[in-house]
């Protein structure tokens, strides 16, 4: 059995931490790579903003149903096979987008890397409440969110640049980035294998299974709402009409900023506790989103004014997804921390395609403005729902 960490280790010399971060940052540079690209492609082959849409939709949608099936899977065959599983199926599949640019086979390829994402998902965020204690779990949650933001900074604002200056299939060569993290997923898979699980507590399990999910559901809701304009934006910012420029500043400027605050706010996690920050933060999210939707209206500050918009929007997406998932984890005994990872997860996921799915129809229709101010909406709604939460607790 390994030995427990030290309080005081520094949470990167925490052993297991090193191999998740690595498979964290192979795994989530393929999945970046692909977000705003495989829609390209699609409308590259002839699909209109809404086929480009259902690209991402798909993914996210498969993601979430194959996560409700993680914790099933880590109880069943352990977490080595379950997450080298997950790997190569979020890689392999990248490769296969090389043969066509129809819409059909795109989605067929990103459902497969749904299925990876989900186990590549639910087991790091489990994984990094089962290594590090509850003390400093904001922070821990700081430095696994790097390893999954960092790729989305240097990745994304590039991935869409290099499809239409080089080559598609370039990035999607690059795509399959995840296979190559089978041998950190075997030895952080050996490590949680030999930690004692918690066992389930005998009878009785139907009413503690819905306190829980009670418990989770504001989490969710929360990070849903924020994630939906973050992923409308990751997808879209391509296509919002500054160019190629502006998209990849306005994609640097979110990326970065989520990156950040997903770091920085786990110190003040883990010393005020996070719910004093949700409403704000969800309404700095509206802000954010309504100033880039006024940025593609002929009066409004144009390129400028959409690139500072997704910063701000970035700023909510990285802090919220730390805060929501340390309250996921506070809310659960231990045993249950895979259920807490796998709902946060579907939040997370279901949220991104959300924002890719509707934003894309309402745009098809009414044009992107007004798919924007419709998710900032939704922030400003939760937000007055996370205060009548916190009035009420």
């Amino acid at each position: 059995m390994p030995a427990p960490a030290s309080p005081n280790q520094p949470i990167l010399r925490v052993p297991g931490v090193r191999p998740l971060v690595c498979l964290s940052l192979l795994g989530f540079a393929g999945y970046v790579l692909l977000l705003p690209t495989a829609p390209l492609w699609a409308v590259h082959g002839g699909a209109d903003e809404g086929g480009a849409g259902l690209v991402n939709a798909v993914l996210m949608l498969a993601t979430v149903l194959f996560q409700t099936t993680v914790p099933w899977a880590l109880r069943r065959v352990g977490w080595r096979t379950t997450l080298v599983a997950g790997v190569l199926l979020l890689g392999l599949p990248s490769l296969a987008l090389v043969l066509t640019d129809q819409l059909g086979w795109i989605l067929a390829a990103s459902a497969v890397r749904g299925a990876g994402f989900a186990i590549v998902t639910v087991c790091g965020a489990t994984a990094i409440a089962e290594l590090v204690d509850a003390a400093r779990r904001g922070r821990a949650i700081g430095v696994y969110g790097l390893a999954v933001a960092a790729p989305q900074v240097l990745l994304t604002p590039s991935a869409a640049w290099i499809a239409g200056s080089v080559d598609f299939r370039v990035v999607f060569v690059a795509g399959a980035l995840p296979a190559l993290a089978v041998p950190f997923a075997a030895v952080l898979g050996r490590r949680l294998d030999a930690t004692p699980g918690h066992a389930p507590a005998p009878g009785g399990r139907a009413a503690p299974r819905a306190r829980t999910l009670l418990a989770l559901a504001l989490p969710s809701v929360v990070l849903l709402a924020v994630t939906t304009p973050g992923g409308a934006l990751l997808t879209f910012a391509p296509q919002l009409g500054h160019g190629a420029v502006a998209a990849m500043a306005g994609l640097l400027g979110l990326t970065t900023a989520a990156a950040l605050s997903r770091w920085l706010v786990g110190g003040l996690t883990d010393r005020y506790g996070p719910g004093r920050f949700v409403p704000p933060l969800l309404v700095l999210c509206a802000g954010g989103l309504a100033l880039c939707a006024w940025a593609l209206t002929g009066s409004g500050p144009g390129a400028a004014g959409l690139v500072a918009g997704m910063t701000l929007v970035g700023i909510s997406y990285g802090s919220l997804q730390n805060l929501t998932l340390v309250t996921a984890f506070a809310a659960v005994p231990d045993r249950d921390r895979s259920l807490a990872s796998a709902v946060w997860n579907i939040g997370f996921d279901a949220g991104t395609g959300l924002g890719s799915l509707v934003v894309g129809f309402v745009a098809a229709g009414a044009g992107f403005s007004v798919g924007l101010l419709t998710t900032a909406a939704l922030c400003v709604v939760v937000a007055g729902c996370a205060v009548a939460g916190r009035r009420r607790s």
